[in-house]
C-alpha cells in the first residue's frame, strides 16, 4: 500500500533529476493537499513531535512534511510541488538570514507567502531558548550526554560564548544528535512555551 513515505522518496528522486510520474500518481492516491519544506531531518522531527503532541496524524489529513536537504534547495522543490508542478499548498520553516533566498523561490513557483514562519538563527536556536539552557540540560543528562556537552564546554575554542550558542553548537557537534534532540526538545516544551514558528505553523496546517 502506498503510504507518505513513499510520496517523499519519489519526490526526491524527482528533485534529484528523475521523472516526476510517480510523484504525480502518489499525490493523488494519497490526497496530498499541503507540502511542508523544512531543511533538514531535525526540524521534521521536530514538526512530527509537536503534531503528535497535539493528537494529529499530519499524513492522515494530507500533510507532507518534506526535508529538503539544505535551505539552498527551496526554489526546486516549490517549484515541483507548488503551482507549477504538482499544484500542492506550501508551508514551511526558514531561518531569518534565509528568508529572502526563500520570498525569491516562492514568488518564483507563484506560491503564497503566508504558510511560512521564520526562526531567527535556526529551530534548534529557538527551541533552545524557549527551554533555556538548565532545562535543555536536564533532557541532555536524561540521554546520557551530559560529560560530553561537559567536556565541549571546556574546550578553548567554546569559552567565551554565551550558554544558547554553546548548546546549539553542541547539538550539531556529533551525526544523528540534532536530529534526536529536534524531538526531545519539542517533547520537553511547556505548552506555552512552543516557539512562534514552530506553533504557528502547525496551526496553519
Amino acid at each position: 500500500m502506498a503510504d507518505m513515505r513513499g510520496f517523499r522518496d519519489a519526490v526526491t528522486g524527482w528533485v534529484a533529476g528523475g521523472p516526476g510520474e510517480l510523484a504525480g500518481e502518489l499525490a493523488v492516491r494519497l490526497c496530498v493537499r499541503t507540502a511542508v519544506l523544512l531543511e533538514g531531518p531535525s526540524d521534521v522531527a521536530a514538526v512530527e513531535a509537536l503534531a503528535a503532541r497535539h493528537g494529529r496524524d499530519l499524513a492522515a489529513e494530507g500533510v507532507c512534511i518534506v526535508s529538503m536537504g539544505g535551505a539552498m534547495n527551496v526554489g526546486r522543490y516549490a517549484g515541483l510541488l507548488g503551482p507549477p508542478g504538482l499544484g500542492l499548498r506550501l508551508a514551511g520553516l526558514c531561518d531569518e538570514g534565509e528568508q529572502s533566498f526563500f520570498d525569491r523561490a516562492l514568488e518564483r513557483a507563484r506560491a503564497p507567502r503566508h504558510g511560512f514562519f521564520v526562526c531567527v538563527s535556526d529551530l534548534e536556536d529557538e527551541l533552545i531558548r524557549a527551554l533555556g539552557v538548565a532545562q535543555v540540560e536536564e533532557v541532555v543528562e536524561a540521554e546520557g550526554d551530559l560529560p560530553a556537552w561537559r567536556t565541549f564546554v571546556r574546550q578553548p575554542a567554546h569559552r567565551g560564548r554565551q550558554p544558547e550558542g554553546q548548546m546549539r553548537r553542541f547539538l550539531g557537534t556529533k551525526k544523528g544528535r540534532k536530529i534526536r534532540y529536534g524531538r526531545l526538545l519539542t517533547e520537553a516544551l511547556d505548552p506555552g512555551r512552543v516557539p512562534d514558528p514552530l506553533r504557528n505553523l502547525l496551526a496553519a496546517l
